[in-house]
């Protein structure tokens, strides 16, 4: 709860389907922020500007650099040394928040496909008509034994994402849920929900549980985030459907 705005708001005298009507947004959205949810940039000043108070008051050390004005800006939410270090309740975040589409490339996702809550959210979501798109490695893909080789496990790599097969037998049962299988070089795992990501890139030598994560919001089509998002659209028409 951001307790700062919604003092902001009573200071202001202004209700929440005040301030939607004068920044043109869904009244919806003003209470995703007034829960706790930082607007976009634009959002931001204007909501400022109407409070009448300095937005780092309201977002204190939370207020990032604005996106670079130059090609490819993108705007930087956080970054984790490493998956494991990433908090559960971001991922519960990450996912619970989605209004249009989730979206997740993985070899495995083993971390995922165990924990019965996030398969729970995932299930709830694409009940509540958010498609939701998982890409797995193929076992039997070639790229899938060099990566296991490259980080030192061998054929358990293989092994796990036979084991998260299993796992997301749940999912596979629910409407809007689709779950293919790719044989790409992984570069990078993705995690999406809208105009999120956490970015889970590669390292030589480094398995993905040690590699570190970025979030990343999109804030314009050919942004940092709009080039994972490209990336795994052309992931997606390459894979197949899970038997």
């Amino acid at each position: 709860m951001n307790d700062v705005l919604r003092r902001a708001f009573a200071e202001a005298g202004l209700t929440e389907q005040d301030v939607a009507t004068r920044l043109g947004v869904d009244v919806k959205t003003v209470r995703r922020w007034l829960a706790g949810r930082r607007p976009y940039p634009r959002h931001r000043s204007q909501l400022a500007d109407l409070l009448g108070i300095d937005q780092t008051k309201i977002w204190r050390t939370e207020v990032p650099v604005p996106p670079s004005s130059q090609h490819g800006g993108a705007e930087i939410e956080a970054s984790y040394a490493h998956r494991w270090a990433v908090p559960r309740n971001v991922w519960q975040w990450l996912f619970n928040q989605a209004e249009r589409e989730i979206g997740i490339l993985v070899y495995s996702g083993l971390f995922l496909a165990e924990d019965i809550g996030m398969l729970r959210i995932l299930a709830e979501k694409a009940h509540a008509g958010v498609p939701v798109r998982i890409l797995l490695g193929d076992p039997n893909c070639p790229h899938v034994a060099d990566r296991g080789a490259d980080e030192g496990v061998g054929e358990a790599l293989a092994a796990k994402i036979r084991n998260s097969i299993v796992l997301y037998q749940p999912l596979r049962d629910v409407d809007g849920v689709e779950i293919r299988l790719h044989s790409t070089v992984l570069y990078a795992s993705l995690y999406c929900a809208d105009d999120d990501f956490l970015v889970n890139p590669h390292a030589y030598g480094v398995t993905a549980s040690n590699a570190p994560v970025l979030h990343v919001r999109r804030a314009s089509h050919d942004d940092v985030a709009s080039m994972y998002a490209h990336s795994f659209e052309a992931v997606w028409r390459s894979a197949q459907s899970l038997a």
